[in-house]
């Protein structure tokens, strides 16, 4: 019980020393008392359980837009992300979410128009790549005022993704290509909030604050020439392009 305390209490402290600097003192005693109360929003036993699938279709004819001209191809997306989870305790759960995408890009021809006089062509491009991840999960809920269709959400997040891709453009002697290959490790916390729709799902909208990205990516040209890139980032604000609304079934 004491370790449980001290995770949820530590979690929630980062979130508020990060995203609520400015607040005022007499608030944040107010919402630590809000936050003392012992209404259980999700029960020990719970599981929850949500999947997200996307596909799209492009279809290019002679089609402009900003200084992309006579863009002339087709192309898909495709993505696919289940995830699962389950509550050990009162407002404390674990599990993982895995990710899957694939997309594929044929272009005909495309003109770049930078000036009057200055462009530059674009034929014969290929572009085909596929990523995949999985991601451990830890989250911490609690009710708002005490009511068990609204609460918050801390989520503990840390993941490790990969993928391939691959670039060809040209045809017969101008042909040339660069496969890449991509690895990444992320540490994240993530705040959001839940509504019940009925007492079997809920609607929920997250948005990153803190974040740590490790990336390493090889690529390879016309097999010959070789180059890598290793980035390390992170992000302590507030993101507001990170943002993501779903539906999570609670079984």
């Amino acid at each position: 019980m004491r370790i449980r305390g001290f995770i949820t209490k530590t979690l929630w402290a980062l979130i508020l020393l990060l995203a609520l600097p400015a607040a005022p003192a007499r608030a944040q005693v107010q919402f630590g008392r809000a936050m003392g109360e012992k209404t259980v929003f999700v029960p020990k036993g719970q599981w929850i359980a949500g999947v997200s699938v996307s596909y799209s279709t492009e279809s290019f004819n002679n089609y402009t837009f900003l200084i992309v001209e006579k863009m002339k191809g087709t192309g898909y997306t495709f993505k696919l992300s289940p995830m699962c989870m389950f509550a050990f305790a009162n407002d404390l759960a674990a599990g993982g979410r895995f990710s899957y995408s694939r997309s594929l890009i044929k272009l005909d021809n495309a003109s770049l128009v930078l000036g009057s006089d200055l462009g530059y062509d674009v034929d014969h491009l290929y572009s085909l790549s596929h990523s995949y991840g999985g991601t451990a999960l830890f989250r911490n809920y609690i009710a708002l005022g005490g009511s068990n269709r609204f609460g918050l959400i801390a989520e503990l997040q840390l993941g490790v993704s990969g993928g391939q891709s691959k670039i060809a453009t040209g045809a017969g002697e101008t042909l040339s290509g660069t496969y890449s290959r991509t690895l990444n490790c992320n540490i994240g916390v993530t705040p959001g909030l839940a509504m019940f729709l009925n007492n079997y799902s809920a609607i929920e909208v997250n948005i990153g604050v803190l974040g740590l990205t490790f990336s390493d990516v090889k690529m390879t040209t016309d097999q010959i020439y070789i180059a890598n890139m290793k980035r390390r980032s992170a992000n302590f604000n507030i993101n507001l392009f990170s943002i993501t609304f779903g539906t999570v079934f609670y079984i």
